[in-house]
């Protein structure tokens, strides 16, 4: 693995500051020279920041957009994603796997600070590392990060506060709303890697999810971007390899391999005390998951898509 994460993200934080208004974003500078940028906490942010930070926490390895489909013959947005380099983009730098707690602050962290940190047992699997000049971390909350954030990411990754950029956006947010939603990609790979599959072989990667309408609250906005995914949600990998690796895993990766699958992410939320530990892993995942073996030809698809819960998800009405 030859790329420098960090590097690269850092220049799609350079590109928005610059282009801060013109995302709808603000830039906040701490007095020890930390930066925050603001995505969507007082920030309006937008649709373009949205796809601006799924880019950022990919360490710009994907490539985001929206596209349209349908969701019972109604016209609805979809994000899709794209991605060459799946272990780098969506394991490495996009997965939000760092519990950033401290003095009251709580939000999950993901982008290329994690490999720098390195607190994840996911690292164990992989031997990366680099020395960047500056870090760049992407923050799911609702409150601005203070000096005392700084600190302890600066403690964990032995980086001065000054060389560290944090970007944030609460998941009820226009930017918050779609990065979660930009990760249908990711919780395949990741859920594959779980299962033991050889990610290595997968070579490219296509996803789509519908768009879930900006919730009302953060509890609300869990529970359509998870539904997006686990409901609505295709992803197609194109892979190396023989044949019987895919249809051994194959049938374990969609969302519906677990037996809490068929009810709104809420509900399933709300039956385990809102405690995230307790939902059955196998649940996090797309509802449909496609390979195309190129060293086979062959294509093997797993999963369903469920517009009902979509539309009960998403408040949706044909009236």
């Amino acid at each position: 693995m030859s790329f420098r994460l960090n590097q690269l993200a850092s220049h799609l934080i350079d590109q928005s500051i610059k282009n801060a208004d013109h995302l709808k974003i603000e830039v906040h500078t701490l007095e020890s020279g930390g930066r925050v940028l603001d995505f969507g906490v007082q920030a309006t942010g937008g649709i373009e920041a949205g796809i601006r930070l799924s880019e950022i926490c990919m360490s710009g390895l994907g490539k985001i957009s929206l596209t349209h489909g349908t969701i019972q013959e109604s016209h609805f947005p979809f994000v899709s994603v794209q991605t060459d380099h799946p272990v780098e983009a969506c394991l490495l730098s996009q997965y939000a796997g760092w519990e950033i707690a401290c003095e009251g602050f709580f939000a999950m962290g993901s982008g290329p600070m994690r490999t720098i940190a390195q607190t994840e047992p996911l690292f164990e699997s992989f031997s990366y590392s680099e020395s960047p000049e500056r870090i760049v971390g992407v923050l799911e909350g609702d409150r601005i990060p203070d000096q005392s954030v700084f600190d302890y990411i600066s403690e964990k990754t032995e980086t001065p506060s000054s060389h560290i950029d944090l970007v944030i956006a609460p998941t009820a947010s226009i930017a918050g709303n779609l990065q979660i939603i930009s990760r249908s990609v990711e919780t395949a790979i990741h859920k594959l890697h779980e299962l033991n599959y050889d990610i290595n072989l997968i070579q490219s990667a296509t996803g789509i999810a519908p768009l879930a309408p900006v919730a009302d609250n953060s509890l609300n906005g869990i529970g359509r971007t998870n539904d997006a995914i686990l409901y609505g949600g295709t992803v197609h990998l194109i892979v190396s390899g023989d044949d019987e690796a895919i249809r051994s895993k194959g049938p374990q990766v969609p969302a519906n391999s677990s037996p809490v699958y068929g009810k709104p992410f809420l509900e399933i939320f709300e039956e385990a005390n809102k405690d995230f530990y307790k939902i059955d892993p196998h649940l996090f995942s797309p509802a449909v998951v496609s390979f195309q073996n190129i060293s086979t030809g062959r294509v093997h698809t797993y999963g369903e898509i469920s517009e009902s819960v979509l539309m009960t998800s998403f408040g949706l009405s044909r009236n």
